[in-house]
């Protein structure tokens, strides 16, 4: 949120007195969003920002009243998965490229305003592969990849053997995720690499436990995979036009249980994937295609 309204919002508005916004001037912003080329998407959370300014204002009784806002239809734009050979070209090319320095661009340089970061932070780390096979393999968000701390992961071993996450709240989701077997021996090489360099702690993060802003791990994480899908020939947009990121991790970990998990219902998926049925039918299982599971509809009763 905070985002959000020092980007674009705080810019536009912070001149003006909060009771003269209204319909027009919110209107005004969302053809200037819109020229700019941003998303549907994008712009219904700028006004969601726009209108929780509003409402808290309206409750301290600055303003009689919360304006009507412009209605922006949403489009639908899911991100695109990768293929079960894109995910192992991905982790071969990611273990091949540790320690490749990173081209960085001037414009992230500019964007850094003078900050060592970019140039710190502008190799192919070690843990990028096991990144990348964790992800797959735990349904989890970049941004659990953020928080993640030793103290989230119990390793389960009995009938089945997999990690529980007990991760912090994220999206009103709080409950446990269960991973796939990869993400249990992902886990325990990286840990033991970090174990010799001194992270054993509960609270040490599991990736890249060495950089303490974690603010910034995302977007040195995202330069990483973007260099490894350039080198590895995996385009960033599908055939279809479908953008590819490090979120599309998450998308193929659902993808791949809705094709190879057998007759799992959506409901376990989406619950374990801390998110709703309504969202894995709209976002996730909208990549898929009648073909892909033939087998399931040409299948016969016995």
């Amino acid at each position: 949120l905070q985002n959000r309204l020092y980007k674009k919002v705080v810019p536009y508005f912070g001149d003006m007195v909060i009771k003269d916004v209204g319909y027009t001037e919110v209107s005004d912003f969302v053809n200037l969003l819109s020229r700019e080329g941003s998303s549907t998407t994008t712009i219904q959370q700028y006004l969601i920002a726009i209108r929780k300014v509003l409402s808290h204002a309206y409750a301290n009784n600055l303003i009689p009243h919360v304006p009507k806002f412009p209605s922006v239809k949403i489009s639908v734009a899911p991100r695109g998965n990768f293929t079960v050979n894109e995910y192992l070209t991905l982790v071969r090319t990611a273990r091949r490229s540790v320690g490749t320095k990173i081209p960085v661009l001037t414009s992230v340089r500019k964007k850094q305003n003078g900050d060592s970061f970019a140039d710190r932070n502008a190799y192919v780390g070690f843990d990028l592969a096991y990144l990348i096979v964790f992800m797959v393999n735990s349904f989890v968000r970049p941004s659990d990849i953020k928080n993640l701390q030793h103290q989230h992961v119990t390793i389960i071993r009995g009938e089945y053997t997999y990690l529980r996450l007990n991760l912090p709240e994220s999206k009103k989701h709080d409950k446990p995720i269960v991973t796939m077997i990869p993400a249990v021996r992902a886990y325990e090489r990286l840990s033991k690499i970090n174990a010799l360099r001194g992270y054993t702690k509960p609270t040490d993060y599991v990736f890249h436990p060495e950089q303490k802003d974690r603010r910034k791990l995302l977007e040195y994480l995202g330069y990483q995979f973007k260099f490894i899908q350039e080198v590895a020939g995996i385009g960033v947009n599908t055939a279809n036009g479908k953008h590819r990121t490090l979120y599309s991790l998450r998308h193929t970990a659902i993808t791949f249980r809705l094709l190879y998990g057998g007759n799992i219902d959506l409901l376990t998926l989406a619950r374990n994937a801390r998110t709703s049925v309504e969202m894995v039918e709209k976002f996730y299982a909208s990549n898929l295609t009648a073909e892909m599971n033939i087998g399931l509809l040409q299948r016969k009763r016995k």
